[in-house]
C-alpha cells in the first residue's frame, strides 16, 4: 500500500508520463494520493483581495497564517478546484480516482492551535493569535480502505474538522505523513520539485529516522516539513519515506526503485 504526497507543483511541473505511471501502479498496489497546492491559494486569495501573510516558527517552520476569511479561502482552492483538476485527469487515464477532503467521514481531526510562537523580523519570539490552524489528531481510515477495497484511488485534500467542527488548514505533507502511518503503508513518497535532500549540495540518498531528525536544523524552507513529515510517517507505523523529484519519466516508478532520491526508514 502506497500514499503519495504531490506538491502544489501537480499542476504545472510533473512529467507529462505520472498519471500513466500512477495507472499502472495502481493495477496491482493500493493507493491513496494526498495533494497540496498552497500557490494556487495564494494566486485566487491575491485575486480576491486577500493578502496572504506568512509566518516562521522558532524551528524554522515556514507556513501559511490563517485567519477565517483566508481558511475558507483555503478550503474552497484545495477541496475544490485543485482536488477536481487532480481526479478529472486520473480520471481521463482510466483511474477509478474519488475526490475528498480530510473533512469527509472524519478523516483529519486536528485541534486548533490557539497561540502560535513565531519568530519576527529580528528573529526574536513572538506570540500571536493561532487562527485556523490545527495540530493533526486523529485519523479516521474506515471510508479510505473501503474506497481501496472497492478498487477506488482516493484522493485526498488537507481540510481538518476541529472539535468544534471548523474547518482547519493542516499542512499536505504531515496529513499525508499521518494517514499513511495510520494507514500502516508500504510506502510514503513525497514527489517534489528536486531528487531529495541535499546537503552541502549533495543528494543524500539514506537516512535513519534519528538521522532525518538530526538533520533539521540545517535544512532550508521547504524541504524541512518533509523531513519532519517522514519522521512523523516512520514513528506512526509506515514502513519507508521516499522524497523524490516529480519532474522525472515515470516518477513513481523510479522512487519505487530508490533511482536519485532520498530514502528514509527507521
Amino acid at each position: 500500500m502506497i500514499v503519495i504526497k504531490f506538491g502544489g507543483s501537480v499542476l504545472y511541473d510533473l512529467h507529462p508520463s505520472t498519471i500513466e505511471d500512477i495507472h499502472q501502479i495502481s493495477l496491482n498496489e493500493k493507493m491513496v494520493l494526498v495533494h497540496g497546492g498552497g500557490n494556487e491559494v495564494t494566486n485566487i486569495a491575491t485575486k480576491l483581495g486577500k493578502e496572504q501573510r506568512f509566518i516562521v516558527s522558532p524551528g524554522g517552520i515556514r507556513s501559511r497564517y490563517t485567519d477565517k476569511e483566508t481558511a475558507e479561502i483555503y478550503t474552497m482552492v484545495m477541496s475544490g478546484k485543485i482536488n477536481k483538476i487532480i481526479v478529472r485527469m486520473l480520471i481521463q487515464a482510466g483511474i477509478r480516482a474519488v475526490g475528498i477532503s480530510g473533512i469527509d467521514d472524519n478523516i483529519l481531526k486536528a485541534i486548533r492551535k490557539t497561540k502560535l510562537t513565531v519568530l519576527n523580523e529580528k528573529g526574536r519570539k513572538m506570540i500571536i493569535e493561532g487562527g485556523y490552524t490545527g495540530k493533526i489528531s486523529s485519523v479516521e481510515t474506515t471510508l479510505l480502505n473501503t474506497l481501496m477495497d472497492e478498487g477506488y484511488l482516493p484522493v485526498i485534500s488537507p481540510i481538518a474538522l476541529s472539535e468544534n467542527y471548523e474547518f482547519l488548514n493542516v499542512d499536505g505533507d504531515r496529513a499525508a505523513a499521518y494517514i499513511a502511518g495510520n494507514l500502516k503503508a508500504d510506502k510514503v513518497i513525497f514527489l517534489t520539485n528536486v531528487n531529495g535532500l541535499y546537503l552541502d549540495d549533495k543528494l543524500v540518498k539514506n537516512l535513519t529516522s534519528s538521522q532525518a531528525r538530526e538533520c533539521l536544523p540545517k535544512i532550508g524552507f521547504g524541504m524541512e516539513k518533509k523531513i519532519l513529515a517522514s519522521t512523523e510517517a516512520l514513528s506512526l507505523g509506515a514502513k519507508e519515506v521516499i522524497i523524490s523529484s516529480g519532474r522525472v519519466s515515470n516518477p513513481i516508478t523510479s522512487a519505487i526503485s530508490h533511482k536519485d532520491c532520498t530514502v528514509i526508514s527507521n
